[in-house]
């Protein structure tokens, strides 16, 4: 059985990226809908919610409400457009199309696929991510020098969310289950970790299971680079996010082989 998993492992530090390249060249030409449609989204919650709520609202944290959910909707723009990439882009490739089966015919490893996979949806996330940034910089919700450093923690959020979907992916038998997934998962998580009113307003409870949840860890990265504060306990919140990133990463090898090898 080890040397079945380790057969299924990424064959070297390279391969991977044929693999994110064939995604590229596939996305390109739909690139810019692509891109207005992951901006969408966040941007309505944004504007909607921001301008609405943020007059009875007022400030929140010292910043006003706009500025604070402006940062909690970069989290989860990332969260979000790796998460579509890995469910039902990626289980197209996997299932319907059979591009999988294919790459599989050739030098690459189930390990280089899944790799590849996950980097292009973390690529994914990083220009949704970036695309929100920028656009809140610009109206004036976020510091512009500190915002660079708000980059590195959107990819990794990407990578976050894109590890976990794939576990999804591997074991899920159709396109209709990703469902309960978006609903019972990233929904409540989306408004347990502090991405539209703080988390310390919830009850005792609630908090302790929000710092289990990565986008908590997230968001408590990014709020503060575009707010242009001090991050406090950056090692813990990246420790857990590479953690996140990590170990679903490894489950969703080792379903996939049992998956796609029976």
């Amino acid at each position: 059985m080890i040397e079945d998993f380790a057969a299924a492992l990424p064959a070297n530090a390279w391969n991977w990226v044929a693999v994110w390249r064939r995604n590229y060249l596939a996305w390109k030409k739909v690139s810019l809908v692509t891109i207005l449609g992951n901006l969408a989204d966040p941007m309505i919650y944004l504007f909607g919610l921001g301008t609405g709520l943020g007059i009875m609202v007022g400030r929140v944290d010292g910043a006003s409400y706009i500025a604070f959910l402006a940062a909690g909707m970069v989290a989860v723009s990332a969260m979000t457009a790796s998460t579509m990439e890995t469910l039902y882009a990626a289980f197209a490739r996997m299932h319907s199309q059979r591009t999988w089966e294919a790459m599989l015919y050739t030098h690459v490893t189930l390990g280089d696929i899944v790799l590849g996979e996950l980097a292009w949806a973390a690529t994914k996330a990083f220009l949704a991510g970036t695309a929100i940034t920028i656009v809140t910089a610009t109206l004036g919700y976020a510091a512009w020098p500190s915002i660079l450093y708000a980059l590195p923690i959107i990819a990794l959020t990407g990578c976050v969310f894109a590890s976990l979907a794939m576990v999804v992916t591997a074991l899920s038998p159709s396109y209709d289950y990703f469902v309960f997934y978006q609903t019972l998962v990233l929904t409540p998580m989306m408004f347990l970790s502090g991405a539209v009113f703080p988390s310390d307003q919830l009850p005792h409870a609630f908090q302790q299971i929000a710092r289990c949840m990565p986008l908590s860890h997230a968001i408590d990265l990014i709020r503060p680079v575009m707010l242009d504060r001090p991050i406090g306990g950056i090692a813990l919140h990246v420790g857990v996010l590479g953690l996140y990133a990590l170990l679903p990463f490894f489950l969703s090898m080792a379903l996939l082989r049992r998956r796609l090898m029976r």
